[in-house]
């Protein structure tokens, strides 16, 4: 924490201008266009088709970022946290960056005060009219950026979980199913890590995941072993022996989140296990990611960042014992073991 008053308020005011200065540079394809070796700022410019003063002063407010450096002759590289924000990184940002600063996040984000004031949640439904995964299923740019943004910040999420379980115990699970796991990246990276799973399954929105078995299935050798299918977690998921839930109970509010893992423990099978993956808010000081993920749930939908004790008070109240809570080293996120 700064000490300085002034320097803290200073650095929260500027929290909005690097965030949209990093968008424009994603979205006017910078990243594309810049790569390990300086290329000059004229060539750029012109390669993207912008004009060559306002590019230049964009370039170097990216450089100020940390994101992009300057060379003698007005020349411009990527650093290694700009290099992740060009699509064919492999733990690339670009998306998220793309979704977190567009403009549907940015509109509902003027409602957070009227909430607060309010105590209505759901920003979507005041900017939209619908809420968010109602919004993305009837204007497809929307429904689009979404999907890619989860599937980007699934990378980051992945390796977090994948450090965090490293010591966990999964015997007796034969069956794996990851609810809400998008295009099965966390459950084909564990098949792939933990050969005693048999099989898993990805539960998914229709329209999310197209084809009987999840993308990344092939791409890490796990297809056979691997199947994705389309329904409803409010009313039903396949038996399994374990469940895996990255960032979906967030999207909701105690009451839904009790649907959802009332509908796991009916058919959980076996060691009926459930690791709830999220940004866990800490006692006391700690990371702020789950505070600020916090206020984008408030503005996003109905759901929330919850402490450990309330994420126990969920899974106790549908019937489930808790375990613990395990932790990368960095602490960004934390998953919650319990077991029926």
């Amino acid at each position: 924490m700064n000490d300085d008053p002034q320097a803290l308020l200073l650095s929260l005011f500027y929290g909005r201008w690097r965030s949209q200065t990093l968008h424009a540079g994603v979205l006017l394809g910078v990243f594309e266009a810049v790569g390990p070796q300086p290329r000059a700022a004229d060539e750029i410019t012109k390669s993207l088709g912008l004009d060559a003063a306002l590019g230049l002063r964009l370039l170097r407010a990216l450089r100020s970022l940390g994101v992009l450096k300057e060379h003698p002759g007005r020349a411009f590289s990527a650093t290694e946290a700009g290099a992740m924000l060009r699509a064919d990184h492999r733990l690339s940002m670009r998306d998220a960056i793309l979704l977190r600063e567009g403009p549907e996040h940015t509109a509902v984000w003027k409602h957070l005060p009227a909430i607060v004031r309010d105590g209505e949640q759901n920003g979507f439904v005041r900017e939209f009219g619908v809420p968010a995964f109602a919004h993305a299923a009837r204007d497809r740019s929307y429904g689009d950026a979404f999907n890619a943004g989860m599937v980007s910040q699934s990378n980051l999420q992945t390796r977090w979980t994948l450090e965090a379980l490293r010591e966990e115990d999964l015997a007796g699970v034969r069956h794996l199913c990851d609810v809400g796991g998008g295009h099965g990246h966390l459950l084909c990276r564990l098949l792939a890590e933990r050969p005693g799973v048999q099989r898993g399954t990805v539960l998914e929105r229709p329209g999310v995941i197209d084809g009987a078995s999840p993308p990344w299935a092939a791409r890490l050798g796990v297809a056979g072993r691997c199947e994705a299918v389309a329904g409803d977690m409010f009313e039903d998921v396949p038996a399994a022996d374990a469940y895996t839930l990255k960032m979906i109970l967030h999207d909701w509010d105690d009451a839904e989140c009790l649907r959802i893992l009332g509908t796991l423990r009916r058919r959980a099978t076996g060691p009926k296990r459930v690791l709830v993956v999220e940004h866990v808010i800490p006692d006391g000081d700690g990371p702020d990611h789950a505070a600020l993920f916090d206020m984008h749930m408030m503005v996003w939908g109905t759901g929330r960042e919850r402490t450990l004790q309330e994420y126990r008070g969920l899974l106790e109240g549908a019937g489930f014992t808790f375990d613990g809570v395990r932790h990368p080293a960095s602490g960004a996120i934390g998953i919650v073991v319990a077991h029926a």
